[in-house]
């Protein structure tokens, strides 16, 4: 997996332990980039100590299941998040970072650490067959997503670049029609939990699918 300036191709390139990001409803993928406009003086203090290392972010989900806090304004996580890697940054002059993260593979949260600082850190446990994840992309269904992804448009009266679709690998298309999907937490986590690029693929259009068969409806609750 190349990200940035950077290569990712086995265990010893990514850390045990890092930063993590709780973010309700973000979805961050393999290969997918997620935008951030950083504004809490301790997501700040994470990306001054990211910069200063490894450029690595762990984006996941607060937990969606009980329990839903560790204590009182401390909210769990889930089990599975995404590492991401900071490609650009900037500052707004207002006190903001407008930062854009690029995603390398998703992990399994196996503990958090005690930490001084004011963010949270976790010990974690990478997947590493996400950094070869373009070897599935023969699996896809790429005709049915295109389908579905054109359905959703007429649907909501909206229009598409096709051409910059129709050039975009299966592993592009997959991970970013997932991460641009304005699906709740529930749904985002689902298809960051999907097993392979296939399943992922599968998931997005399942979930779609449902969406357009409710006439609409609540997106955030398709789930539910």
């Amino acid at each position: 997996m190349h990200v940035g300036n950077a290569r990712y191709l086995s265990a010893a390139d990514l850390p045990e332990t890092l930063p993590v990001f709780p973010l309700s409803g973000a979805l961050l993928l393999p290969a997918g980039q997620l935008p951030l406009n950083i504004f809490e003086p301790r997501y700040l203090e994470m990306f001054d100590y990211a910069l200063k290392g490894d450029r690595l972010i762990g984006m996941i989900q607060p937990a969606l299941v009980e329990p839903l806090e560790l204590e009182p304004g401390v909210p769990a996580l889930s089990q599975m998040g995404c590492i991401g890697r900071i490609t650009s940054y900037a500052e707004t002059g207002d006190g903001r970072y407008i930062v854009s993260l690029g995603g390398i593979c998703r992990f399994r949260l196996l503990e958090e650490v005690k930490s001084h600082r004011p963010f949270r850190m976790a010990r974690i446990s990478p997947f590493m067959a996400d950094l070869t994840s373009a070897d599935e992309e023969k699996s896809v269904d790429r005709d049915k997503l295109l389908s579905t992804f054109r359905d959703y448009l007429e649907a909501n009266k909206l229009e598409a670049d096709w051409e910059s679709v129709q050039r975009a690998s299966n592993l592009t298309l997959v991970n970013s029609l997932s991460m641009m999907s304005p699906f709740g937490p529930a749904e985002k986590q689902a298809i960051l939990e999907a097993p392979d690029l296939k399943s992922r693929a599968e998931t997005l259009i399942a979930i779609t699918e449902i969406y357009l068969a409710r006439g609409f409806g609540d997106a955030d609750t398709l789930l539910q």
